[in-house]
């Protein structure tokens, strides 16, 4: 199985309006509400392409009781994502940790009219250090059953900034290869633990080495400890700089939609293909295509199947002519 690590998770609510406007009332024309946070997005993608996923980190409160029911209700409906013909074979199992505090919400507004959203993310819940304990307890259980684990999102309030570097060492002693998606200090010091692979957007990239140019950014992130770099650049595709080789993927065609969740897509077809040893180029055509796919769904994170196999043909890999 793998394991995905959401310390910070939402329950992530959707609204759509016909046209978004500031200083005015909005009557919303639809809500949904789903189970959120970086790491549960992935592992609902995960379900799709077939794999097994359990999923950690911590739920608390009123809020954290209806993801924990949102949760369950799609790990026993047989679709945990998408809108597609085809069901996933893979489960989702959830080992959340219980906490005092409030599970947090976010809010994405979208804008029929144009099709943007404005995303509204409140804070995490403080997290205590016996709760932190009982975490560290399961998560150490749990490495010895999983193929890979990813690391998703930001630390809630009361969890080290080191957090990552320490999960990330405890993983490599348990031979557990990782993934991390994350921004900031936590970043910084996850990426020092040399990870197996890092997924940063262009703007974390650039916050973490102080180069602009995505090349030469994951070039020296791999440097200061990533073993694999695959950064997403947004309309133009994704780059990895891997020991393997340098390649970029992008779809050739203009896309419009809700980006919220995409990432989260791209990072579950990097992991699926991690643990399938699919070639480097094709785990880039995998991500980049179900990163598309997640942009045109109606909803945050979701995504359907059709799109998906539609626009894996789409995608195109180039090779980089220098060395990684």
């Amino acid at each position: 199985m793998i394991l995905t690590v959401t310390l910070n998770t939402a329950l992530d609510i959707t609204y759509r309006v016909p046209q978004l406007r500031p200083h005015t009332t909005h009557r919303v024309t639809d809500v949904a509400e789903r189970p959120g946070g970086k790491g549960l997005n992935v592992a609902r993608v995960l379900a799709v392409l077939g794999h097994d996923t359990v999923v950690t980190g911590f739920a608390g409160g009123v809020t954290g009781a209806v993801l924990r029911e949102r949760l369950a209700a799609l790990a026993g409906s047989g679709s945990a994502a998408g809108t597609g013909t085809e069901p996933p074979r893979g489960r989702i199992t959830d080992a959340l940790v219980p906490i005092a505090g409030t599970t947090r919400r976010t809010i994405g507004v979208v804008d029929d009219s144009t099709g943007d959203t404005t995303q509204l993310n409140e804070p995490g819940p403080i997290v205590t250090t016996p709760e932190w304990s009982a975490f560290l307890t399961g998560y150490a259980r749990l490495l010895r059953e999983a193929s890979a684990v990813a690391l998703c999102g930001s630390l809630p309030p009361g969890v080290p900034v080191g957090t990552y570097a320490q999960l990330i060492r405890e993983a490599h002693a348990a031979g557990v290869p990782t993934l991390l998606d994350t921004s900031g200090e936590p970043l910084r010091r996850g990426i020092a633990a040399r990870p197996h692979l890092v997924k940063p957007n262009a703007a974390e990239l650039a916050g973490l080495t102080g180069a602009t140019d995505p090349l030469r950014a994951a070039r020296d992130a791999r440097r200061r400890g990533a073993r694999a770099v695959a950064a997403s650049l947004g309309a133009d595709g994704m780059l990895a700089v891997t020991s393997q080789g340098t390649w970029r993927a992008r779809t050739p065609l203009r896309l419009s939609g809700n980006p919220t969740g995409a990432g989260d897509s791209a990072v579950a077809g990097l992991l699926s293909g991690l643990v399938e040893e699919v070639p480097w180029p094709d785990r880039l055509a995998r991500a980049v295509a179900l990163s598309a796919a997640a942009v045109r769904a109606p909803v945050a994170g979701e995504f359907d199947r059709a799109d998906y196999d539609e626009l894996l043909g789409r995608v195109e890999v180039t090779e980089h002519p220098a060395a990684a």
